[in-house]
């Protein structure tokens, strides 16, 4: 087999993993499964990620980057904080909620997983803690740049954030609903505009 850079071969295991997730659950989801997906040997795999729990947190690290990435190219900075979360919101529902209730689905998966799993409760934790830290650092550099103020502390503006888009998410990959979902996730924004109070 040819040589493959470490960070290429991370990433490439870390991508097969995400499939096999969406595809299978993580009950069907084994390391030789990920290795078969990702067209490399089972010993090679485990050279990379020893246990399928440090899989699973590159796998979390690597929706977090996904999302910080769609926050970061949805959100008007210049423009304050109301407009971004007006628009960060619905942007992040159009690139990674609508059409893709298996990556939702896996996302719930693992939080259970490691909930369920003794030993391994601070993976859930830490990945809810990862999605609020990027939550609270576009909110904050979107009032910062526009000289605004929030009402609540931002880390508390992004649970609260965190909290609704959850709910939303969970209702709509259990009933379908593109419209339906529109108007609730409007709502929602109204009332996070509102609870932010925000202050120029």
């Amino acid at each position: 087999m040819a040589y493959v850079e470490a960070v290429v071969r991370h990433g490439q295991i870390v991508t097969a993993a995400r499939a096999a997730l969406e595809r299978r659950g993580i009950a069907r989801t084994s390391l030789r499964t990920v290795a078969s997906e990702a067209g490399v040997p089972l010993g090679t795999l485990q050279h990379v990620f020893p246990s399928k729990e440090a899989l699973l947190r590159a796998v979390i690290e690597s929706v977090v980057d996904e999302m910080a990435e769609v926050l970061d190219a949805t959100s008007p900075l210049d423009q304050g904080l109301e407009r971004a979360i007006r628009t960060t919101l619905s942007g992040f529902w159009t690139h990674l909620v609508s059409g893709h209730s298996n990556l939702q689905i896996m996302q719930y998966e693992l939080t259970t997983y490691a909930l369920r799993t003794p030993g391994q409760e601070e993976l859930a934790r830490w990945q809810y803690e990862r999605y609020i830290a990027v939550v609270e650092g576009w909110t904050r550099r979107a009032a910062e740049t526009a000289g605004e103020t929030c009402a609540i502390p931002f880390e508390q503006l992004a649970r609260v954030i965190v909290a609704g888009i959850d709910g939303l998410i969970l209702q709509h990959v259990c009933h379908p609903d593109e419209s339906r979902a529109e108007r609730d996730l409007h709502v929602f924004i109204d009332t996070v505009v509102v609870l932010a109070d925000i202050d120029s």
